[in-house]
């Protein structure tokens, strides 16, 4: 393999891990954890078989509109702690939030405390071993975790989201730093998230979703009212999703996702019910105006009693089977940051 011609600029520092983390931080490039130096030898490696197209631009990221190139998310992916093999993965999920429908311009500038979630279905789970059951939206997994926090390198170091200077989050939240999980399909007893997007079974994809946060949900396992609990827990009033008509995420243990298929929900039943159930009165709101980005759906002088609905439509509730086995009842209910559309990209 021929060496590749660097275009990013070489910076003449010592191999040292404290010297270049106080220079990362100086220089607004760290995201707070320590950095791995992107050594020429490093982002090389990172390369491998893009020695051709390194200087390729994957898409243009705000709030900088500063082109990404493949060159660039190999320095951010070796300052990540990530593995050669997540390339593919990293360069198609650039691409998912470089969508226009994902609203990367808003997310990167808002006041709200969003951060891009990354969901991997498809083989490409197990090859890069992303964790998709016990304690997935947590630590312990070096794919998930790097993965992540690639992104959110990318986020500031070429979109330019230094929090406090383009990044605005009044509170910030912990998944940005990283948020990356698998499905667990195997689990599942519906098609997975990848496959009711539209793609095949047998291709790896990423979708992302931009999410306000996640709380977690102890229920019953009686259908009906297991239902009613997520419903609940994703209508709270103050979401973002009811104010622009958003797309909340729910993640289902497999076994509660099972107890819903046995108890005859199929997901279509599932997003028809959490549609409706979420619904609340515009009483509960602070005010009518909280409701001004849907103006032109929901029409002016709203009375007390009007019902809102959480999304435009049942489908954009995103439901997908996570984490262990066991015998805890939890689920996790992920708000949306409300003006984003989900995206999902195949990954080749």
């Amino acid at each position: 393999m021929s060496r590749p011609t660097f275009l990013s600029d070489v910076i003449e520092l010592s191999d040292d891990l404290e010297a270049f983390n106080a220079y990362a931080i100086a220089q607004g490039w760290s995201d707070g954890l320590p950095l791995i130096p992107p050594t020429e030898a490093r982002v090389e490696h990172m390369l491998q078989g893009y020695e051709r197209t390194s200087d390729a631009v994957v898409a243009h990221l705000p709030v900088e509109d500063a082109p990404c190139s493949i060159e660039k998310i190999a320095i951010n992916a070796v300052m990540a702690g990530c593995k050669p093999s997540y390339m593919p993965l990293l360069i198609a999920t650039v691409r998912a939030v470089a969508d226009p429908a994902f609203n990367l311009t808003g997310i990167q500038a808002t006041t709200n405390p969003v951060a891009p979630m990354i969901i991997v279905n498809g083989p490409i789970r197990h090859q890069l071993e992303i964790n998709s059951g016990y304690g997935c939206f947590g630590p312990g997994w070096q794919a998930n975790a790097t993965i992540g926090r690639a992104l959110r390198l990318l986020l500031i170091n070429v979109g330019g989201a230094i929090p406090g200077v383009q990044d605005m989050s009044v509170m910030g939240q912990p998944s940005k730093y990283t948020m990356c999980v698998g499905e667990h399909e195997e689990a599942s007893p519906w098609e997975p998230l990848h496959v009711e997007r539209g793609l095949q079974p047998a291709q790896s994809a990423v979708t992302v979703v931009g999410i306000s946060g996640c709380f977690n949900i102890l229920g019953t396992r009686r259908p009906a009212a297991m239902v009613r609990e997520i419903a609940r827990a994703l209508g709270h009033v103050g979401s973002n999703d009811y104010r622009f008509a958003g797309q909340p995420v729910c993640a289902l243990n497999p076994n509660h996702a099972e107890c819903l298929a046995h108890g005859g929900y199929d997901k279509v039943r599932l997003k028809q019910a959490l549609f409706e159930l979420a619904k609340r009165p515009v009483r509960e709101f602070s005010s009518p105006s909280f409701f001004a980005p849907r103006q032109s759906e929901l029409g002016d002088n709203l009375p007390d009693d009007r019902l809102i609905a959480l999304t435009e439509h049942p489908e954009d509730v995103l439901i997908m089977v996570a984490g262990g086995s066991g015998a805890g009842g939890h689920n996790l209910c992920i708000p949306s940051f409300g003006n984003t559309r989900a995206v999902t990209v195949a990954v080749p």
